[in-house]
């Protein structure tokens, strides 16, 4: 394949993984790490490769919701400071931990939670606030920063699960769960981990215009479509795309 056929595959990969991503909150590994992997790169530089282009689709998903001022500032800054810290120790926490193991614990659990949001018919549709005592908090921001060690650490899922503990634990219904999941995971975690792993890892320089300006479209669309519909299709998107990145990493 030529060079110029390479950044066709590359930049419409992105655009399609990053609008599905965009539309559920997380997942845009699923198709993007693996095409990035199929073209040629080894999993390191195509991880490192995929985070840095990554950052592109918070950036597009927060121009579209900056339009909506729907994010309380508070609450966002609780969510970045929280995982921040695991998305550095992931990076470099990664790199002793034997791949295949790391995501066959990541699908089952990812799998699992395509199976509870499937079960749970109302949860999400509607928002209702809760756990905002000390106690909820502290109990959130611990279970964000260890999401936040598996965004560094692992290609896809982390997204996911932020949006169905935003959903579940904090009360959001999905639609503003997926709101604050990619302006904060997708601009300022990956933004994060992509500084971290760049620096112990090397990156495909040179792919990163097609894959950033596909990202930058993708979430710019995704986020675009989930603000036009319903919490119920966003839910069934969550679902579809959560079941499917766990059974990527399974399959390996």
């Amino acid at each position: 394949m030529s060079e110029f056929s390479s950044q066709i595959v590359l930049f419409i990969v992105s655009v399609i993984a990053n609008a599905l991503s965009a539309l559920a909150g997380g997942g845009a590994g699923l198709l993007q790490l693996p095409a990035i992997i199929f073209l040629g790169l080894s999993f390191s530089t195509a991880l490192a490769t995929h985070k840095v282009a990554s950052v592109a689709l918070g950036l597009g998903a927060t121009l579209r919701h900056l339009k909506e001022a729907s994010l309380e500032r508070r609450f966002a800054l609780f969510i970045l400071i929280s995982g921040l810290p695991g998305v550095v120790t992931g990076a470099y926490w990664i790199i002793d931990v034997p791949d295949r193991l790391a995501e066959l614990a990541l699908g089952g659990l990812t799998i699992s939670l395509a199976i509870y949001s499937f079960l749970q018919k109302k949860l999400g549709q509607l928002e209702r606030a809760c756990h905002r005592d000390v106690n909820g908090y502290l109990i959130g921001a611990l279970v964000l920063f260890f999401i936040g060690v598996l965004n560094g650490s692992l290609t896809s899922g982390s997204g996911l699960f932020v949006t169905i503990w935003l959903v579940k634990w904090f009360g959001l219904d999905y639609k503003k769960a997926v709101a604050y999941t990619l302006v904060l995971v997708g601009l300022f975690w990956n933004g994060a981990g992509a500084v971290t792993l760049s620096a112990l890892s090397s990156v495909q320089w040179d792919w990163l215009p097609a894959l950033f300006l596909g990202s930058l479209s993708g979430g710019y669309l995704g986020a675009h479509i989930s603000l036009k519909n319903s919490n119920r299709l966003v839910k069934r998107v969550f679902e579809v795309v959560t079941l499917l990145a766990g059974l990527t990493l399974l399959i390996g």
